[in-house]
């Protein structure tokens, strides 16, 4: 595998999905669409799809690739393969608050081993190097040139004033109560995938989800997370969360830096 051309290709391909979702998204109205799971769908989501798909075709055509928004491919079962949420946070995207990403993430024998995340009305643009450093990209982003990066590190946690990161559109009773066995000094509030970026970034310690979630939904940020020191283990037994599960779906999880001592509700 060649990791270096990998994470060139990622970053290229998630910034111009970046452009075409920001072109929808500038628009006065859009139209939304429900899907098969009454999840939202829009223009944005589809020519996003197209590009990514499109260029990793051209750049591995001997990898799989598994997309949120193509239906034929959730059949697919390889031991190596790429999965892709071209739009996650559909929701915050409609609503316009900025919060959604572009995920794409290398799956290598259920290990998310790289990743890109990019939030194009935010800027940010995190992702995992040739040797598997997670980063952040400073903007401008320039697909034909990368800018200056830092590496990311996750947080020394204090166990005794941690900052957590929730869920905009997900947050539910169950997580709240996990939330109150700990001594939570600040709250980070973010949408889709950025939440493992904030923890990656040492700006949280801990990210539990207790909802449903996809594995598209998740491996890029995990990989992220995973390239700055951090973990993502279930919630059940505290396993690490592993991907090509049978029909994609997650366990519920928890994401933290690895200083901090998980309790259990």
């Amino acid at each position: 595998m060649d990791h270096a051309r990998l994470a060139a290709t990622f970053r290229k391909l998630a910034l111009d999905a970046g452009r075409e979702i920001m072109e929808v998204y500038g628009r006065p109205d859009f139209d939304v669409a429900a899907k098969a799971d009454a999840s939202p769908v829009t223009e944005a989501d589809l020519r996003a799809d197209r590009v990514i798909c499109e260029g990793l075709a051209a750049a591995f055509p001997e990898i799989p690739v598994v997309t949120e928004e193509q239906q034929a491919s959730h059949g697919i079962a390889a031991d190596v393969f790429i999965l892709v949420d071209p739009l996650d946070g559909t929701k915050e995207f409609v609503q316009r608050r900025g919060d959604f990403t572009v995920n794409i993430a290398l799956i290598e024998h259920g290990v998310a081993t790289r990743g890109v995340v990019y939030a194009p009305a935010k800027a940010r643009l995190f992702y995992t190097d040739a040797q598997g450093q997670a980063v952040e990209e400073a903007g401008p982003h320039d697909a034909g040139r990368i800018g200056a990066v830092t590496p990311l590190h996750v947080s020394e946690p204090d166990p005794e004033a941690l900052v957590v990161v929730a869920s905009k559109s997900h947050r539910d009773q169950a997580t709240d109560d996990y939330i109150a066995l700990y001594r939570v000094a600040d709250f980070r509030s973010a949408g889709s995938s950025l939440k493992f970026c904030l923890v990656a970034a040492g700006e949280a310690d801990l990210y539990p989800r207790l909802g449903r979630t996809m594995e598209w939904d998740t491996a890029a940020g995990h990989a992220v997370l995973s390239g700055a020191g951090g973990r993502v283990v279930r919630f059940d037994g505290h396993a690490p969360l592993t991907y090509g599960k049978e029909g994609f779906e997650n366990p519920q999880f928890i994401a933290f830096a690895p200083g901090l001592t998980l309790l259990r509700a």
